[in-house]
């Protein structure tokens, strides 16, 4: 029963799509034309060509070769013979055993990518990405003091040479008055 549905809605898209590649023409009988009689009577056209021609037949059956010799790969089966693909095999061996090897090497570490340590790698992700987040706002908080540790340090070396020019303009002063009254500096 769910079938007539679908069949009714495929029926009223092909007429559509007929409607649309035939336009309002019609057949010999005044019926409009109908794309799946079409292709029908094309295909029985063509079948019985074939049947009727010797050659067709023969190329029927002969399909599957013509399609394997269609076939990219079978040039290089042809043209390069066994013991050429040997050499090529001989040439690279060094290459596969060391391949081999490496093959090898990672199916004996296998384990360790079934440990229970590598399968936790999606719970420590999460804290990971936490101490990330820690990490950076520390690194902000850090450029912040940094700033002011800067700042402190230019105050400081400012009040130091303030200080050092003040206490050079006392001495300057206290030796102009020792040398008034005669007093000698002591050195």
């Amino acid at each position: 029963m769910d079938r007539k549905p679908d069949t009714d809605n495929l029926e009223m898209r092909l007429q559509a799509l007929e409607s649309r590649l035939y336009g309002e023409r019609r057949n010999k009988s005044g019926k409009p034309v109908k794309c799946a009689e079409s292709l029908s009577r094309i295909q029985a056209g063509l079948t019985n060509t074939a049947n009727k021609r010797e050659r067709v037949k023969i190329l029927h059956k002969k399909i599957e070769d013509l399609l394997k010799y269609l076939d990219p790969q079978f040039t290089d089966h042809i043209t390069v013979p066994d013991a050429m693909k040997l050499e090529f095999i001989l040439a690279e061996e060094d290459f596969l055993l060391s391949q081999a090897a490496l093959l090898e090497q990672v199916s004996s570490l296998q384990p360790l990518l079934d440990s229970t340590y590598i399968r936790d790698v999606p719970e420590h992700a999460t804290k990971l990405q936490r101490l990330s987040q820690i990490h950076i706002k520390e690194q902000d908080q850090i450029e912040v003091q940094s700033q002011e540790v800067k700042k402190l340090f230019e105050e400081y070396n400012k009040m130091m040479f303030l200080l050092s020019k003040q206490f050079t303009q006392w001495d300057e002063t206290l030796r102009n008055m020792e040398e008034a009254k005669g007093i000698r500096p002591v050195e």
